[in-house]
This record gives C-alpha cells, sequence and structure tokens, in this order.
C-alpha cells in the first residue's frame, strides 16, 4: 500500500525528509506531550478494532459493537476516548450518533503501523 522511502540522517543524527528536517530542538515539551497522548490512543487493541471498523464508513454504537463482537459499554468507553483525541468524530443522526474517522492521517497512522510490524 505505501512504499517506504529510505531514512536519510544529517551529521546530527536528525532525519532527513527533502528539504524539511525533523528536529527535537523543534518540539515544544507541550507538543512531545500531546505526541505521546496520541500514540498512547494506539496501544490498546480494542481501539484499533474500532478505528480499523470505521475505515469502511460512518456507523453507530450498535453496528461497531456487532462487527467487532464486543459489548456497548465497553465500546462507548473506547468511542469516547478516540474522540476526546481527535481521532473519530461524531455525528447526530436522528436518535442515533454515527461515528467516523476524523480525517485520512488516521488511516495513514494505522497502516504505517501495520506496516512496521511486518517487516
Amino acid at each position: 500500500m505505501f512504499s517506504r522511502k529510505p531514512q536519510v540522517f544529517s551529521e546530527r543524527g536528525e532525519i532527513m525528509r527533502g528539504k524539511n528536517e525533523y528536529k527535537l530542538r523543534d518540539l515544544s515539551e507541550m507538543e512531545l506531550l500531546e505526541l505521546a497522548d496520541l500514540f498512547k490512543m494506539f496501544a490498546d487493541s480494542t481501539r484499533i478494532k474500532i478505528l480499523y471498523d470505521l475505515f469502511d464508513g460512518e456507523k453507530n454504537v450498535t453496528e461497531i459493537c456487532e462487527d467487532i463482537e464486543m459489548n456497548q459499554s465497553a465500546v462507548s468507553h473506547q468511542l469516547k476516548a478516540l474522540k476526546t483525541a481527535k481521532l473519530i468524530k461524531s455525528r447526530r443522526e436522528g436518535k442515533s450518533i454515527k461515528y467516523s474517522l476524523d480525517d485520512d492521517h488516521v488511516k495513514t497512522i494505522i497502516a504505517m503501523g501495520k506496516e512496521h510490524i511486518e517487516e
């Protein structure tokens, strides 16, 4: 799905991406904490199942529960965490709430993680 480009490092050990360099000193302490919190969201297999399930498009809680074979309480708890982390969004449709991935970055992060573990 994704082709992996070789990483090029500068003399100071910084990852080079064309004209862009990723430097630790360019990140504030707050950005480091937020990045760590983002990756914590991917540390739970139930949350990964939910995110994968939403690759197909928006679904309500009942549909997600059926797809991943879990009870509504457990799924709702994880949906709240994913929404707080801005990985999913929701919208009301009548009496039901539909959930979907917040944006394509979520798919990209998961796809890159999957590619990494398959190496």
